[in-house]
């Protein structure tokens, strides 16, 4: 009772101080028998903990540890004392937003608490309790602590058996007070931790979150779903693990639905902040910072569950705010960046006007628009550089839109709208944004860098065109926008380098190399020592790409004209200040254009990797110039001894031309002559055919057919003489059976006895065998017979025909002798003739022996064969 009458006593005695009000309070806590004492004890701690935070934090703290150890029977006691730890570890604010007490003392609280390993395991045990009061109260400290001190408690829960398991059991707690404080709690846990995120993936954790999702009504949900998706956000961020597994689980697929909405439902607050956390998570995914295999395979699995197709038509939608319109516009970018089907679809996108047009224009006549907010021309500059990276085929499509081309006047192109915001006078930002634009379709593309030359711009009526690089060059020589002239700049950086076309169209104008001389000797603010560097850069790649095409600016001359107007430190300087300035390096970080105020946007992400990769090359280059004079008398060297060659290379087709000619002269000579000789050859042929049927006639006439006649009588004799001889044989067979048969009709007559009848039996057997081989011996006999016979009319054939083919060769010869008599003939007529001309003719006798010997020597042989052949 004096306890309580030291709070409500009046005047008489003076209010004790908080400091003295917890003391006691600890006392009665920690000395206490009766569990309602200690109860009532470590409630009013509680009510004081937000007051008096410092002196509840530094008395009680070990005895609502004790109470957390000794009294976790009892939930009531329990939930108080978690309720005072979570009051001692959270930093609070006043009506007016002040900080109720200083971070430095609640740190000090947490640390005290989980110094004890001991202590955060009681924390944790106390949230499987089922008392509301306990749970919720242990969760919340739990979420307190992971704030005040993520990586320590984080280590302490990581190794602690089933630690993340039984937060993560929390999720399905049917109490939705509880849940949706897990979700913090969880929030805070998986902040920067790629083990501990692993581990709440693996125990289904994304499967938890959509589930939540769907029940709280997905984009249209509340503050719920913006906590699952930003714990969504922390599974997935730069942790290529989970990213793999939420793509092989087919996870992907749960995100279209969340694109699912009513154009005429209104945007509040919650909706747009839902809408931004989920397109966080798509870029998450298809991040460019992320391995190339998982970014392709994530924008190919996004294109295939109709996601992008819904992002597209968000596009295109009316009614969308800006800022969900700037960030749908990037998470497009990314989805398409480098994935060529993906590519090829966003072209065909088309936005639902009247008539229909190509997404792309829509977009970049917003990027031109000065009205339009800043931050979503950059996005549309940002999807234009990503719909032409590693996209060959769309930069030579947007190169096109810039040619001459059969478009109707009413019809906007891409081309139209870039040169439209390149030479706009009025604002110095569309110039930029164009120039970068008009960059990305040349970069990585010679071809197109060559198409580029060719475009011709019409200027003031009655005056010739102009090429689109010397109207580039004059605008940087005459605008007076610091973002105007560096864009353009950056711009004829990147078309002129690997193209020394380009270099020589470039150096054409004989003001160029003086204005870009003058603007690095210079000095100036901040930002115009950017600009200086930029123009350094491209004195550099043009020396360093110069082929030597335009002989007042070769490579050497321009390193001269360094040196004697600037100086090589100057001109060093000048690119060194570029990598210095947080604009390169913010630029260089990441390929979407940022800054923070519109007239800060000057270098972008494209252009600060070629400058990276030549600026070390041009410094190089710039200070050896004798090492440049060596390489250019070596160039002037090969050069002359090129010409050489190629004018040996033109006097050797010459000649080639020639033996060609030649060849083709004496292949048609040697042609005529094989068919010269062929044809000789025919005529020799035919003489000696003549000659040799002459001869076998010759022979044939006098014994040939004489001896072939007898021969083939003689033959026809011997087979009638053999025919005689069988016919004999067969008679003489017939007079043997005769005969047996007459022996055996005596033999039966002189001797008939009782064995007559087996003598019958026995003769006629005899008899039967007898006749059997003489019958056999009939029919050889008459076999043998006809086969002579057959063979002597094939003979007497052979003879008749023989003696036809006689005839026949007996005609011929005369015939033969009769064309020889006249060819005789003839040649003594003419023999006579040329006598009587005076001319000398050799004698006939000769002649007539030279003939004579070889018509004998060819009998000779002839006779040889015959007799051979007979």
């Amino acid at each position: 009772m004096n306890y309580i009458k030291s709070f409500v006593k009046g005047t008489e005695d003076a209010m004790p101080s908080g400091a003295e009000t917890v003391g006691r309070l600890c006392d009665r806590v920690s000395s206490s028998t009766l569990l309602d004492d200690r109860r009532d004890a470590v409630r009013a701690l509680k009510s004081l903990s937000k007051k008096y935070r410092v002196e509840v934090g530094s008395q009680a703290l070990p005895h609502l540890i004790e109470v957390l150890r000794s009294d976790s029977n009892d939930d009531e006691i329990i939930a108080y004392a978690l309720e005072t730890l979570f009051n001692l570890s959270t930093i609070d604010v006043d009506d007016e937003g002040d900080m109720v007490a200083q971070p430095e003392t609640i740190l000090t609280f947490i640390e005290s608490f989980i110094a004890v390993t001991e202590n955060v395991i009681l924390a944790l045990n106390m949230i499987e309790k089922d008392s509301f009061a306990a749970r919720w109260a242990a969760v919340r400290l739990l979420t307190s602590l992971l704030r005040g001190k993520p990586n320590e408690l984080q280590q302490i829960i990581l190794i602690m058996p089933m630690g993340i398991s039984r937060v993560m059991d929390l999720l399905a707690e049917s109490r939705e007070v509880i849940r949706n404080d897990a979700l913090l709690a969880l929030i805070e846990l998986t902040r920067g931790n790629s083990n501990i995120q692993k581990i709440v993936a693996f125990e289904n954790g994304f499967e938890s979150i959509f589930n939540i999702i769907r029940e709280e009504g997905s984009s249209d949900g509340g503050v719920v779903v913006e906590d699952c998706l930003l714990l969504l956000l922390h599974l997935l961020k730069s942790n290529t693990s989970n990213q793999q597994f939420f793509k092989e689980g087919s996870l992907i697929q749960h995100l279209t639905p969340f694109f699912d909405i009513d154009p005429e439902s209104p945007w509040s607050a919650q909706k747009n902040a839902n809408f931004h956390l989920m397109l966080k998570v798509i870029r998450t995914l298809v991040s460019p910072s992320n391995p190339s295999n998982m970014t392709s395979s994530c924008q190919l699995a996004m294109q295939h569950c109709l996601l992008l197709r819904k992002l597209s038509d968000l596009l295109m939608a009316t009614g969308i705010p800006t800022d969900i319109l700037t960030e749908t516009i990037n998470t497009v970018s990314e989805l398409i960046r480098g994935c060529n089907e993906n590519q090829q679809y966003f072209a065909s996108v088309m936005a639902p006007w009247d008539p229909p047009r190509p997404a792309l224009v829509v977009l970049l006549m917003s990027m031109v628009n000065a009205q339009q907010p800043f931050q979503l021309r950059c996005a549309v500059l940002y999807c234009f550089q990503c719909f032409l990276h590693k996209n060959a085929m769309g930069q030579s499509q947007i190169i096109s839109t810039l040619l001459p081309s059969s478009l109707e006047p009413q019809d906007v192109s891409v081309g139209q709208l870039l040169c439209g915001g390149l030479f706009s006078v009025s604002d110095s930002l569309t110039n930029w944004l164009a120039a970068t634009a008009l960059s990305h379709a040349l970069r990585s593309n010679n071809d197109a860098k060559h198409q580029l030359l060719r475009v011709q711009l019409a200027t003031a009526p009655g005056n010739p065109p102009i090429t689109l690089i010397r109207q580039i060059t004059n605008i940087v020589h005459q605008t007076t926008f610091l973002q105007t002239r560096v864009g353009l700049l950056c711009l004829l950086c990147g078309w002129l380098t690997n193209c020394p076309v380009a270099v020589s169209h470039f150096l054409d104008n004989s003001t160029t190399v003086s204005f870009l001389l003058s603007q690095v000797a210079e000095n100036g603010t901040d930002l115009e020592f950017v600009m200086h560097g930029v123009c350094a850069l491209l004195l550099g790649i043009c020396i360093i790409d110069n082929d030597g095409s335009v002989s007042q600016y070769t490579k050497e001359s321009l390193i001269e004209l360094i040196v004697a107007r600037v100086g090589i430190e100057r001109f060093c300087d000048a690119l060194n200040c570029v990598p210095q300035h947080d604009i390169y390096t913010k630029a260089l970080q990441k390929p979407q254009p940022s800054a923070d105020e519109p007239d800060h946007l000057l270098l972008n992400h494209t252009f600060a990797k070629l400058f990276k990769t030549q600026e070390d090359v041009i410094i190089k280059t710039v200070s050896n110039l004798e090492d440049v004079k060596k390489e250019e008398e070596v160039k002037a060297a090969m050069k002359a001894h090129d010409s050489i060659v190629n004018e040996y290379k033109t006097l050797i087709r010459e000649q080639d031309s020639k033996l060609e000619a030649f060849k083709g002269k004496c292949n048609k000579l040697e042609a005529d002559l094989t068919s010269s000789a062929s044809l000789l050859s025919e005529r020799d042929a035919q003489v000696q055919q003549l000659k040799d049927q002459y001869n076998l006639l010759k022979l044939t006439q006098g014994t040939s057919g004489d001896e072939t006649t007898a021969v083939m009588t003689k033959r026809i004799d011997d087979l009638n003489q053999q025919i005689i001889a069988k016919d004999n044989e067969l008679k003489s067979c017939q007079q043997t059976i005769s005969e047996l048969k007459a022996q055996g009709d005596v033999k039966l007559s002189e001797n008939p006895s009782a064995d007559e009848k087996s003598q019958k039996d026995i003769i006629s057997m005899q008899q039967e065998e007898e006749n059997a081989s003489l019958k056999q011996k009939l029919a050889e006999a008459e076999n043998q017979i006809e086969e002579l016979q057959k063979t002597a009319s094939e003979h007497v054939a052979k003879y008749i025909e023989s003696n036809s083919v006689c005839e026949t060769i007996k005609k011929e010869q005369d015939d033969l002798l009769i064309l020889l008599s006249d060819q005789e003939e003839k040649l003594s007529t003419y023999k006579k003739k040329l006598r009587g001309l005076g001319a000398e003719v050799s004698s006939d006798e000769g002649e007539d022996e030279y003939e004579g010997g070889d018509l004998n020597e060819e009998e000779s042989e002839t006779n040889n064969v015959n007799g051979e052949g007979a």
